[in-house]
């Protein structure tokens, strides 16, 4: 699913992100994942068949360390509690490590798509 990005629009703007940054903070916190022990890129959903390519290609410990914070979060979530305040995740852990593998992949299937719908023009 693709969608517009505000961030490279204000990442270029200090400024900006100086203002939106305790914003963002506080959402993220409000979100409540964070509370449960997961990273954002936990919650990214694998029906997509990008997801799942990247996903394969985590290397075994992230793997494991993904599963394991997903199986602690739903059963937090069954018991209706929360992980102790010192097990949160705190903001400067919660940095991407599936995005990239996201990214990557997009790049790779846009050029062998380009590729792909490459005309050659014969001259004589």
């Amino acid at each position: 699913m693709a969608y517009a990005s505000l961030a490279p629009f204000v990442l270029k703007r200090p400024w900006l992100h100086s203002a939106l940054k305790p914003l963002a903070n506080w959402y993220a916190n409000a979100a409540g994942y964070r509370q449960m022990g997961l990273l954002a890129d936990d919650l990214i959903s694998e029906e997509d068949e990008t997801v799942l390519k990247a996903l394969k290609r985590l290397p075994p410990q992230t793997a494991y360390e993904r599963t394991y914070r997903l199986r602690r979060a739903v059963q937090l979530s069954v018991q209706h509690k929360l992980l102790p305040k010192s097990q949160w995740t705190k903001p400067e852990q919660d940095v991407p490590y599936l995005q990239p593998l996201i990214e990557e992949l997009k790049a790779a299937d846009r050029e062998a798509e380009n590729l792909d719908s490459m005309t050659v023009i014969k001259s004589h």
